[in-house]
C-alpha cells in the first residue's frame, strides 16, 4: 500500500479557474477531501436541483470510498495514489457518439505532449488510458465514465475521470461476472516526480476546450488523432457476445471497426466489452 502524503495537497484551483473562466462562463473549481464517487455527486445536484445546479463545475476528490468505472467495476485508492474528479456541464452535440474517445484523446495528449510516434500512452477503446513500456508491457493508467441526465430540454453531461499517479498494489476490481481488470500503471513512470495537483492542472483546461470542441462539431475531428493512440488496431478482440475478430480502428462516429467471420462490424459503446486477444500485428495500421 502506498504511503499516505506527509503535507496537505496544494491544489491549483484558481489557476485553473483562470484558464477556464473565460471560455465558459459560470465555470468553478471545487474539491473535497473525501465523498463516495465525484460523478455520483453532480449527478445527485443536477438531479435534486436541475438548472440550478447545471453550471458547469470541476468537482475534485482527495479521495473516493465508491468510484465507479464502466462495467460495473469499482475505483479504489489511497488519497494521492490517484487523481479523482468529475467535470459536470450542459452538453448539447448534435451526437454523443465518441465523447469518451474525445476526453481519452484530450487526456494522453496533455500528460503526453507533441503525439510522438510511438505513444507511451495509448487509448483502448472506449473510455481507458494504457501505459505501455519499452519492453511492451501494458498497464492501466486511467479510465473514464461518461453519464448524462435531462431535465427537461436541458442535457446535463458528467465526465468522470480516474488516473493513476502513483504506483499501488491494486486500483480497479472487478465486479462479480467480469474478467479481471489489466494491473494498475503508473504517470510517475512515465514522469518522475509528479504529483495529483500537476497533474489536474495539466489536464483541466485542455478537457474543457475539447468537450466544447466536441459539442460543436462531434468525434470527426478526433479521429485521426486516436488512431495514433489506438491501441487495438491490428489486434484480435473478442466482444460480450463471444464474436472474435481483428480491430481496424474507429469510425468518423467513434464506432469501433472490427472485421469479423460475417464481415465489418461497426460497436458501440453500449453494445460490447472487449477484450484484447493477442498483441498489435508487426506494421499493422492504426487508422480505420
Amino acid at each position: 500500500m502506498s504511503t499516505p502524503p506527509t503535507a496537505p495537497f496544494r491544489w491549483p484551483a484558481e489557476a485553473i479557474w483562470e484558464a477556464v473562466a473565460p471560455v465558459l462562463p459560470g465555470f468553478t473549481v471545487e474539491v473535497l477531501p473525501q465523498i463516495d464517487s465525484t460523478n455520483t455527486e453532480l449527478m445527485r445536484r443536477f438531479r435534486a436541483a436541475g438548472p440550478v445546479a447545471s453550471e458547469p463545475v470541476l468537482l475534485v476528490a482527495e479521495q473516493q470510498t465508491a468510484g465507479r468505472g464502466r462495467m460495473g467495476r469499482s475505483w479504489q485508492s489511497q488519497a494521492g495514489d490517484s487523481l479523482t474528479f468529475s467535470l459536470g456541464l450542459p452538453l448539447q452535440p448534435a451526437d454523443w457518439s465518441g465523447l469518451s474517445l474525445a476526453v481519452g484523446i484530450s487526456l494522453a495528449e496533455s500528460l503526453e505532449p507533441g503525439n510522438p510516434a510511438a505513444p507511451a500512452i495509448r487509448l483502448k477503446w472506449p473510455n481507458d488510458l494504457w501505459l505501455t513500456d519499452a519492453q511492451g508491457g501494458e498497464s492501466k493508467l486511467g479510465g473514464i465514465l461518461v453519464e448524462t441526465a435531462n431535465w427537461g430540454e436541458l442535457r446535463y453531461v458528467v465526465i468522470g475521470v480516474g488516473i493513476n499517479v502513483r504506483a499501488m498494489a491494486e486500483a480497479l476490481a472487478p465486479a462479480a461476472g467480469q474478467p479481471a481488470a489489466l494491473a494498475p500503471g503508473a504517470l510517475q513512470t512515465l514522469l518522475p516526480g509528479i504529483d495529483v495537483a500537476e497533474t489536474l492542472l495539466r489536464v483541466a483546461a485542455p478537457l474543457v476546450q475539447a468537450v466544447q470542441a466536441f459539442g460543436m462539431f462531434g468525434f470527426s475531428p478526433f479521429q485521426a488523432r486516436f488512431s495514433a493512440r489506438d491501441a487495438l488496431a491490428g489486434r484480435i478482440v473478442k466482444l460480450s457476445d463471444g464474436t472474435q475478430g481483428m480491430a481496424h480502428g474507429v469510425g468518423e462516429n467513434g464506432a469501433l471497426l472490427v472485421h469479423t467471420a460475417a464481415g465489418m462490424k461497426e460497436i458501440t459503446s453500449s453494445e460490447v466489452s472487449v477484450r484484447p486477444m493477442t498483441p498489435p500485428a508487426p506494421g499493422s495500421a492504426r487508422a480505420c
